[in-house]
Order: C-alpha cells, then structure tokens, then sequence
C-alpha cells in the first residue's frame, strides 16, 4: 500500500517494533529500573505510558469511547512500576491490546480522511487525524529515544 496514510503508518509500526526490540530479554527487575532521579521513567513504565497514550488518541479521541484512563496514577503510567513478572505481563498486554485497537481504526481510515477534525476532551479540543497520527509518531520516536539510553545503561545494548 502506498500513500500518506500506509506512511505514518509504516512509521508507527516501526517504532513500535523498536520499543519491543528495547525491552527484549530483560528481567522484571531490568524492566522497572529507573533512570536518572528524580524521574520515574523506566523501561516499563515507557510500555504501560504507550499503552496509555495510544488509549487517549485512539480510543478516547478518534472512536470516542468514554472509558476511564488507563494507567491514571498521576504520572501518566511511569509511577506505579512493580519489578514483577505479572506487571510486565500485563502492561505488555495492555499495551498489545491498545495496539490492536488502533490497527484496527486504521484499517478502516483512507488518505481522503486525514484532514478530518476531531473534537475530544468533553469538546474542548479538535485536532485532524493527519495531526494525531503525527503526533503518536512523534510521541513514540521521542520514547523510543529513551528506551534506547535507558537500555544502554542497563546492559549495554544500543542501536536500532
């Protein structure tokens, strides 16, 4: 497929995929090790905050379904990090999950329909698809930024 949309959409994939790539064969432990203090940010807080913020934009804001937040714990999914395996296995499924949700939008959206305005937060804010789907792209390649330095410092690893 070809065009503006099949675009951003190959951008999300790949970011996406990079953020598995990151968390790969690491421990609970490793997964919820934090960076640099004060910051909560760690590797597992990074898939259940992806999880999040692909459930705002896609679900709350493009289909508009009127659930709660996920990870609503005052610091957008980064706070409450349990170096557990049933933590990183749920956040891991929330984040597959939110994933899939938003695939499945996309599949039924055409490059004719990315200047389309969408009105979310209780009708206080509009944006286009266009501009939301730039945004996760932008959102994942900054986070993906972050999981690369916080990987190296865990075990070395760098790269793509």
């Amino acid at each position: 497929m070809t065009g503006e949309l099949a675009n951003l959409r190959d951008y999300l994939t790949h970011y996406r995929e990079t953020l598995e790539r990151k968390c790969a064969g690491l421990t609970p432990e490793q997964m919820a090790t934090r960076s640099v203090p004060p910051s909560s940010m760690s590797l597992l807080g990074l898939v259940r905050h992806l999880a999040r913020v692909e459930h705002f934009w896609f679900q709350r804001a493009l289909v508009e379904v009127e659930d709660d937040r996920i990870y609503d714990d005052g610091d957008a999914g980064f706070a409450v990090v349990e170096p557990t395996e049933a933590a990183v296995t749920e956040a891991w499924a929330a984040w597959r999950e939110q994933v899939a949700l938003a695939d499945a939008w996309l599949d039924g959206q055409r490059d004719g329909g990315l200047g389309r305005v969408v009105t979310f937060r209780q009708g206080t804010e509009t944006s286009s698809i266009r501009d939301i789907l730039l945004h996760m792209v932008e959102e994942y390649a900054r986070h993906c930024g972050h999981a690369d330095l916080l990987r190296e410092c865990i075990d070395g690893v760098t790269g793509e």
